[in-house]
């Protein structure tokens, strides 16, 4: 987990966030929204149209291609060490919350759960989130084979996710490119910081702060000027609008809890070095023993060889 703390679960839901779909697009936007201290949520019945797939070779990292049951194994892996919780349940239906606020989830075997915001992300007809929203809206009717079918409609949300419903994203489905399994992740990250970006301004966080960016930087790339807090809270008032009626107290809070923030990406030579071993050793666990022995024999007779 992230050492952020967008937010703390709200004590009227059970979880920040619920991610409907465990595939390329839902586990990018768990990632990003666990990593910022949402408790979040993937129920997954394994439905992915991913897995439809016989082996996959265009999906960037993997010059030799991957085979579904791997690269599922490695999403599910990073998600949980985000800190998501993954759900192997059906979601069979929403309904908002007499509050007005969030969403009543239910499973098909589980217990319902209530969520502060979901986001939608599996390929599948969209049935769940019937009565969400005026159906000519959110469906649309075609003709196949001479029969009508009516299917959520792609072109619905934003791009970056939101929906005319408050407090619903939709990561998938979406256009055309959501066919593509790389272009499906890359659009679960932009919904997953869509929906950081839109708690941190219902934080008060002022609008230019309210962009999120999820990276890390070489501490030496931190200069004597900006290692100083007091240029960070310089560089934080000048973000603000003129005209601005945000509490002093407040605004204190925001400033220094997003300095910590943006102090913690940069990272020493030997903590990059550390999370580089840590991060190789994590991939070994999802490479076959066998190969793994293999490769090491190769290489123990390539260095005697070597040694001659």
């Amino acid at each position: 987990m992230s050492t952020s703390d967008t937010t703390q679960t709200e004590a009227a839901f059970d979880h920040d966030v619920v991610v409907v779909g465990g595939g390329p697009a839902g586990c990018s936007a768990g990632v990003f929204t666990a990593r910022n201290g949402l408790d979040t949520v993937i129920f997954d019945r394994g439905r992915s149209s991913i897995q439809r797939c016989a082996y996959l070779e265009n999906y960037l990292g993997f010059p030799a291609g991957i085979d579904i049951e791997t690269l599922y194994g490695l999403m599910h892996d990073h998600a949980e060490t985000a800190g998501c919780e993954i759900v192997s349940d059906l979601v069979e239906s929403l309904e908002p919350l007499e509050t007005g606020e969030g969403f009543v989830v239910s499973p098909q075997e589980g217990d319902p759960v209530t969520a502060r915001r979901v986001i939608a992300a599996t390929r599948y007809d969209g049935e769940y989130m019937r009565g969400l929203d005026d159906e000519a809206a959110m469906f649309e009717t075609h003709d196949h084979d001479g029969e009508e079918h009516e299917d959520f409609d792609k072109s619905y949300a934003e791009s970056d996710g939101t929906t005319p419903v408050e407090d619903l994203f939709i990561a998938s489905p979406y256009g055309d490119t959501g066919y593509q399994a790389s272009m499906a992740a890359g659009h679960g990250a932009r919904v997953g910081i869509t929906v950081v970006e839109d708690i941190r301004r219902a934080q008060d966080y002022p609008e230019r702060l309210a962009n999120h960016y999820d990276w890390r930087r070489r501490e030496t790339e931190l200069d004597d000027e900006w290692s100083e807090r007091s240029r960070w809270r310089e560089y934080f008032d000048n973000q603000l609008p003129d005209d601005h009626d945000f509490e002093e107290a407040r605004l204190a809070e925001i400033r220094e809890r997003e300095i910590d923030r943006r102090l913690a990406t940069y990272l020493s030579d030997d903590e990059i070095e550390r999370r580089v071993e840590r991060g190789h050793r994590r991939l070994l666990e999802h490479v076959d023993d066998e190969l793994i022995l293999e490769a090491a024999r190769e290489i123990e007779a390539e260095r005697e060889v070597g040694g001659e």
